[in-house]
């Protein structure tokens, strides 16, 4: 898509008539759309609000369409492509037609919407629909589990408020690298003597940072000048490094590179990698995409171990027993469960807690219930929101135990919900954290509350 036109190629053919036919109507609907640029007048802002209407009207019998003919061909992923489809029509398109009415269908809106949904369609296109009949990979295999995201969503927002005072909201939870006007693209590429490796991509609307960082540093700036870069840069490494915290990394991390791109230098590593968390935010200030690569949160490596072979099996003997005999000489520590079905989060919570402490986990009520019988332990930290058994039921089970009736447990919860907390006082829960804090108020109010116990 240039300026001026939105232009249907042969490549973007999947090879299902039904599908590529819709494609190639909605490629004309945004080529019309393009062409009327911003709603000047009341004439100009009803012809575009028609368009707008046309367009998504065709989304939708598009894709209810498109998930029928995924669903009578059994496509294993199906519900991936499902869910980023219900991302789009349930939260993007929303969200960036409200920003057209607020506006009254100003260019700079309009530049939005169509960067948005032009750059959702191609990409969708080129991946998620060619993947229907094997001719690409979806790129969103790959990410985060949705608890992840939903913690990694909540941090960005209440960062974006606390550094800039704004008052943001999610566009997308699946943005695909699609330009939305003049961009600022940032990366930074951190690496840990783990073999941790973590790369984050970051995309300022000019216009965001002269109404922020511009503020700040030079008031009177009407575009990105070098004094607003070189804050920039000292404030996106904050802002990544808070967001760090919730994700602890075993090793030492540290900053190997950093980088200004062009679009197509952004572009490029975009395509060649797939992110495990991908977020378009509009601020109220200009438009801020967050994107993450870190594919080793995905991989649980908690019970890893060597396998023993006749050049090493000397070595990792030892090893072991030495592991072992410090693992005895733990038994003075106190001992605490963590009870979450996220991998990710088990090892960031244990992580905190491991050097002080006598650590083990668990993904599921039953399985808490087995560690416990197994070697009980003096507190409890338990993930509310779980499926299958939420927190609640997790409890009910443990106290319809006499061994555990008076085992401390502390929830951990995305939010505070005061008629939960009401329905959870029978259960003698022994507090509750929310996620969203930082690791060390989490940790110092673990460590307060063991301060507090006789003994």
């Amino acid at each position: 898509m240039d300026q001026q036109k939105f232009i249907w190629h042969d490549r973007y053919n999947i090879g299902v008539e039904s599908i590529d036919r819709e494609h190639r109507k909605l490629f004309s609907i945004m080529n019309k759309l393009c062409a009327y640029g911003g709603a000047n007048d009341e004439k100009s802002r009803w012809a575009y609000q028609e368009g707008v209407k046309f367009f998504k009207g065709h989304a939708m019998k598009h894709f209810a369409e498109e998930e029928m003919y995924m669903a009578s061909i059994g496509y294993e992923g199906y519900e991936t492509h499902r869910r980023l489809h219900d991302i789009f029509r349930k939260k993007t398109l929303p969200e960036i037609e409200k920003e057209l009415m607020l506006t009254r269908y100003s260019p700079e809106s309009v530049e939005h919407f169509l960067g948005v949904c032009a750059g959702w369609l191609i990409g969708h296109t080129m991946t998620e629909d060619r993947a229907i009949t094997g001719g690409a990979s979806s790129r969103w295999v790959d990410l985060l589990p949705e608890e992840e995201q939903a913690l990694m969503k909540r941090t960005i927002l209440q960062l974006l408020k606390e550094l800039f005072q704004l008052d943001a909201r999610v566009l997308s939870e699946s943005y695909g690298g699609e330009k939305f006007g003049n961009g600022i693209y940032y990366r930074l590429f951190y690496t840990s003597d783990k073999r941790e490796k973590y790369e984050f991509l970051l995309v300022f609307e000019e216009k965001l940072l002269v109404n922020t960082v511009g503020g700040i540093v030079d008031a009177d700036a009407e575009k990105v000048n070098v004094m607003m870069m070189n804050a920039t840069r000292y404030i996106a490494r904050q802002f990544v490094e808070r967001i760090l915290e919730h994700f602890p990394a075993e090793g030492q991390l540290e900053l190997k590179e950093e980088n200004l791109l062009s679009y197509k230098k952004f572009d490029r590593l975009f395509e060649s990698h797939n992110p495990q968390s991908s977020l378009l935010f509009d601020t109220g200030k200009g438009y801020f995409a967050y994107c993450m690569l870190a594919p080793h949160l995905l991989e649980d490596t908690s019970t890893a171990s060597p396998a023993l072979q006749a050049e090493n099996a000397m070595a990792e003997i030892q090893r072991y027993l030495e592991e072992h005999a410090a693992e005895n000489e733990e038994s003075g520590k106190k001992k605490m469960l963590i009870v979450d079905d996220s991998a990710v989060m088990l090892q960031a919570i244990k992580g905190l807690f491991e050097e002080e402490y006598e650590v083990q986990t668990a993904k599921s009520g039953v399985a808490a219930i087995r560690c416990m019988t197994l070697d009980k332990p003096d507190l409890v930290l338990l993930d509310y929101e779980m499926p299958v058994c939420n927190g609640q039921q997790v409890l009910e089970m443990i106290r319809a135990e006499e061994a555990f009736v008076d085992t401390p447990v502390i929830f951990l919860t995305g939010t505070v919900d005061k008629e939960r907390i009401q329905k959870l006082l029978p259960l003698k829960p022994a507090g509750y954290l929310l996620k969203t804090i930082p690791p060390k108020e989490i940790k110092a109010a673990v460590e307060e509350f063991f301060s507090k116990q006789p003994g």
